[in-house]
């Protein structure tokens, strides 16, 4: 579902590690519902675009514009609040190990600013049964397989309604059947109207799913197509 209605534009941007350059000229536009694939070998800047995109690297030059905050001009206090609208899914979960499946959503709500218990209950019940989660509210991440984890970090990324899910190898550590769920659980979310750049290694998702691809290669990004080796 794309609706020409950008949701990231990265206009001629530079993209450093401390004082390393990884990418240079960045042009990028990514629309609402949108599902993009972000390759490239370890180390050629897909980790680094990503963390330009939520705000966690600065840009020195060029303009850059995501869920319709400045990373230009954007302010230390303001970033917060543009992730509120961007849901992040990470490779290795970091999921509360201590608390529920419930209690892991509860808290990155009231985190950022849920203060209403019927609400969160009603947002909570809500994602984790899109994720296909149903039932399992109570339990704990360790009881819960890799693919399932998976699901609750996705959870977790859906409950303030983001604009963009940035998803850095969700499936790296899953066996191929999670994963192959994973995939369409994201694809799900992309048709509901939610973009979604997924950086990955695993070739095989990208042929058996096939949709835009974005490259990291030699410094720079590339629209690529997938072909087989």
């Amino acid at each position: 579902m794309e609706t020409n209605s950008p949701i990231i534009q990265l206009q001629d941007i530079n993209v450093f590690q401390q004082d390393h350059l990884v990418l240079s000229g960045v042009t990028l536009t990514i629309n609402k519902g949108e599902f993009v694939f972000l390759i490239g070998q370890t180390g050629s800047g897909k980790s680094s675009l990503l963390k330009t995109i939520y705000g966690d690297l600065k840009i020195s030059q060029g303009n850059g514009e995501v869920v319709g905050y400045s990373l230009t001009t954007i302010k230390e206090k303001e970033v917060p609040f543009m992730r509120r609208k961007m849901g992040i899914v990470f490779q290795d979960f970091q999921l509360l190990t201590d608390r529920s499946v419930e209690e892991n959503l509860k808290f990155v709500m009231s985190a950022t600013g849920w203060d209403d218990p019927k609400m969160i209950a009603a947002r909570t019940e809500e994602v984790i049964n899109e994720v296909g989660l149903a039932g399992k509210n109570h339990k704990m991440p360790h009881q819960l397989s890799g693919g399932e984890q998976q699901r609750v970090v996705i959870a977790r990324a859906m409950v303030n309604h983001p604009a963009v899910i940035l998803a850095d190898e969700p499936t790296g550590n899953l066996d191929p059947d999670s994963s192959i769920e994973i995939m369409n659980l994201l694809l799900k979310i992309s048709k509901m109207g939610t973009a979604v750049v997924m950086a990955t290694h695993d070739y095989r998702m990208i042929e058996k799913f096939p949709s835009r691809i974005i490259k990291c290669e030699k410094g720079k990004i590339i629209e690529d197509h997938y072909q087989t080796v």
